[in-house]
């Protein structure tokens, strides 16, 4: 089985996509990202910029990510048992390299990096590969209920903790409050003169608070694996390879998409009107979005399967910024670094959320603009090349 377009169709666009949802992560410190009190900005534009993000954006497109690479897995395995080669000894190494580039890009670059869990997901999604489409389907909902389950554990701590009547409930609550509510100039002050520093003061910074990726698998590896094998089960179905009738994908498109944004647009009400009360905010973030960023995931999809066809210039353009994802991805996290942090142009927590977007046009054109070009002549994106070397010791 050759390059599928619409794998790569789909990369090019979450690879894309992905930073609408990513931009407070690299330019505000980091509970802004999920409650717009806490820095960025509380004015009409900066709410509305926070909660048409919510609504249509957050989730799904890191959902689309991980779909994809659940079925990128599938397929590399398969390629390689077509060959005769040991699939499971290829991905193990892949996920090794993946491994290693994803803690680079964390501790060197940014901490919002992904691909350190995905390595690490992506190991423990090689048991699921032998199963059937039906049956990765029904693990991709058990995952997702194991990740309301934990999500729900945790909003029962939080309510617990909320009185803040003992040392540990006063503990527990100031946690929450950092990550997810608005702790304060205080408290957020450290992290924003790090990385208004040098290169060295943002590392060093990154590397006392990054969390440990381990515990990261366990506190979000059942949701990630959910979209995966969601992933596989969409790829062994024939619904990523364009093999689903027009009405299907359709259907699919219409339920996925306005059952999710009415789910978000709900609780995005909600959290504004408790009026960003941390409570409601880890309620969301940790339980009640989770079964809607898999359904609005399908639907997005089903939509992009309609619409992006082989042929057409741009959606060309768009499946070879797919075909270098790997590179796009974390060139645009050293885009924005630079941008925002102090060894480039040190506008970390200098604008509000609103003129952030303002970044987001020509960065796409830039990968729509380079990545085909650099195909057309090398084959391969840059990292995919030093990727594929690394885990299998030749570029071809």
């Amino acid at each position: 089985m050759g390059r599928l377009f619409t794998l790569d169709a789909l990369r090019g666009v979450a690879v894309m996509a992905i930073l609408l949802a990513n931009l407070p992560g690299f330019a505000l410190p980091d509970p802004a990202y999920s409650n717009p009190l806490a820095w960025g900005g509380s004015g009409a534009a900066d709410l509305t910029a926070w909660a048409l993000t919510e609504i249509f954006v957050n989730g799904r497109m890191r959902g689309l990510f991980s779909l994809l690479f659940g079925a990128s897995t599938l397929l590399i395995l398969e390629r390689a048992e077509e060959k005769g080669q040991n699939g499971a000894s290829l991905h193990l190494r892949r996920m090794a390299v993946l491994f290693l580039f994803g803690m680079v890009h964390r501790t060197f670059i940014w901490s919002g990096d992904i691909l350190a869990h995905y390595a690490l997901v992506g190991v423990v999604a090689l048991g699921f590969v032998g199963l059937s489409a039906r049956r990765l389907l029904a693990a991709a909902i058990a995952m997702a209920g194991l990740s309301m389950a934990m999500g729900w554990l945790e909003c029962m701590g939080l309510s617990s903790a909320a009185a803040r009547d003992t040392p540990q409930a006063v503990s527990l609550w100031q946690l929450y409050q950092n990550a997810f509510g608005a702790p304060g100039v205080a408290r957020l002050m450290p992290e924003i003169t790090a990385m208004r520093g040098s290169w060295g003061d943002a590392t060093a910074f990154r590397w006392a608070h990054e969390g440990n990726p381990l515990l990261d698998l366990i506190q979000i590896g059942p949701d990630t694996l959910s979209a995966m094998l969601l992933g596989m089960a969409a790829l062994k179905s024939g619904f990523l390879t364009g093999d689903w009738s027009t009405l299907a994908y359709r259907r699919c498109a219409g339920i996925g998409i306005g059952l999710s944004v009415a789910a978000y647009g709900a609780m995005t009400v909600a959290i504004i009107a408790s009026g960003f009360e941390v409570r409601t905010v880890v309620l969301v973030e940790l339980f009640l979005n989770v079964p809607f960023r898999l359904i609005g995931t399908i639907g997005y999809a089903a939509l992009l399967l309609l619409v992006l066809r082989p042929g057409r210039w741009w959606t060309d353009r768009i499946a070879a910024a797919g075909r270098m994802a790997f590179t796009n991805y974390l060139g645009t996290s050293i885009i924005m670094t630079l941008i925002f942090y102090g060894h480039g142009l040190s506008q970390f927590a200098r604008w509000d959320r609103a003129q952030l977007y303002w970044l987001v046009l020509p960065v796409w054109a830039l990968m729509l603009l380079w990545s085909k070009p650099w195909l057309d002549r090398f084959g391969q994106g840059p990292l995919e090349r030093v990727w594929r070397l690394a885990a299998r010791g030749k570029t071809t």
